[in-house]
């Protein structure tokens, strides 16, 4: 019997650290923090303090400088060790907007303290209620005054604030009449949230599903230092779509993650679970399910590769990052059905950890961005059919 579902790559010794360390925070743990609606301070305070959340993070600035590849197979094995990556993901790809477009100083100021954990920049405002994943319909305003910014308007869905020290927000410097394409216009902040909590923002915490931190965010005449506008003024929207590909490629990697926990905890299961005076798993009907899981997993796995690849030099991955989280959430989601079905009513049990993660891995149906998106997306840009929306 295998000890590991994932197939054996490239990254097994850094998958060996990482299970070493991640195999402190057991079931229990999980267990507790969910129970608790909390958030699992002592787990990411050890991925910080070894140093994993600063993978992205160049060498100069006191990171690792590896690439999405490796970051992505952080982000993996922390939900196949029955983890929850959605507490932490935000640094992993919140950072890039900064590390691409943000100016020397701006690098050199928040870079090394994000890296060795004295800040945290866990949290992204793009999502508005009234608007969803039309981005360019933002009512969000940043009006300069002298060397301040003051923003006004509303957030929705926005995550880990509670555990963040910065913000990344997208907000709209220009009406959107006054623009000639609608995507102009827009632009990117940090935000020091130490500084805006209480004094023009406020927060709302939004129960959910789902043990993940998010939240509601209002602006009122919040005001920030000119400064802390990252690159030109105006050209926010071109700065987020580049790093949605690093956000959906790490994205899928936790859902293949999940969806090998799922297999393999069906299949150990489904070996040990005895009816009718032999294994469940020795029936196709309960066997079968699991091989397609698995099946569909290892195709998903292939096609994160892909665009980690085509990311890491600096190809056009924008497809392929679509696709390989389309498969992904696909791949987990099948095999959360089916590790449930094939525990029957045990699944439903809290201390099998099955329902859980059966919640988990459901939001990535719906997010970062939906199925019905990527479906839109492939359909316009790869097969050249009419534009839908």
């Amino acid at each position: 019997m295998k000890t590991h579902i994932p197939t054996p790559d490239a990254y097994q010794d850094m998958r060996e650290a990482l299970r070493g360390m991640l195999g402190s925070f057991d079931s229990a743990y999980w267990q507790k923090i969910d129970h608790e609606r909390g958030y699992p301070e002592a787990f990411v305070n050890a991925l910080t303090e070894a140093g994993w959340l600063a993978a992205l993070i160049p060498v100069d600035y006191g990171g690792s400088g590896l690439g999405l590849a490796e970051a992505s197979v952080i982000m993996e094995e922390i939900n196949f060790a029955g983890g929850n990556a959605g507490a932490c993901h935000g640094q992993m790809y919140n950072m890039g907007t900064l590390l691409r477009h943000g100016s020397t100083a701006q690098k050199e100021l928040y870079l090394p303290k994000i890296a060795s954990g004295e800040l945290r920049l866990q949290s992204m405002a793009v999502t508005e209620p009234t608007t969803g994943t039309d981005t360019t319909q933002l009512k969000t305003t940043a009006v300069k005054k002298g060397d301040r910014y003051v923003i006004n308007g509303q957030k929705v869905w926005i995550s880990r604030i509670q555990h963040s020290d910065l913000m990344i927000l997208l907000a709209r410097t220009t009406p959107l009449a006054e623009v000639k394409k609608k995507s102009d216009g827009m632009s990117i902040f940090i935000v020091d949230l130490r500084e805006a909590i209480g004094k023009g923002m406020a927060v709302q915490p939004i129960a959910n599903m789902v043990n993940h931190e998010t939240n509601e965010v209002f602006f009122d005449n919040l005001e920030i230092p000119a400064e802390n506008l990252i690159g030109q003024e105006g050209k926010g929207f071109k700065y987020i779509l580049d790093g949605l590909n690093a956000e959906r490629t790490l994205i899928a990697a936790e859902c293949i993650g999940d969806a090998y926990w799922f297999i393999d905890k069906a299949r150990r299961y489904a070996s040990e679970r005895v009816v009718f005076n032999r294994p469940i798993g020795q029936n196709q009907g309960v066997q079968f399910p699991i091989a397609d899981a698995y099946i569909e997993t290892e195709a998903a796995n292939l096609m994160r590769f892909k665009a980690c690849t085509l990311f890491d030099a600096g190809q056009p991955c924008g497809a392929e990052a679509n696709m390989a989280k389309y498969l992904a959430a696909k791949a987990s989601w099948e095999a959360a059905n089916v590790c449930l079905q094939t525990h029957g009513g045990f699944g439903f049990a809290n201390e099998y950890d099955v329902e859980r993660k059966f919640r988990e891995t459901r939001l990535y149906q719906v997010a970062p961005i939906s199925t019905n998106l990527i479906y839109s997306y492939v359909a316009e840009h790869l097969l050249g059919l009419p534009r839908s929306f």
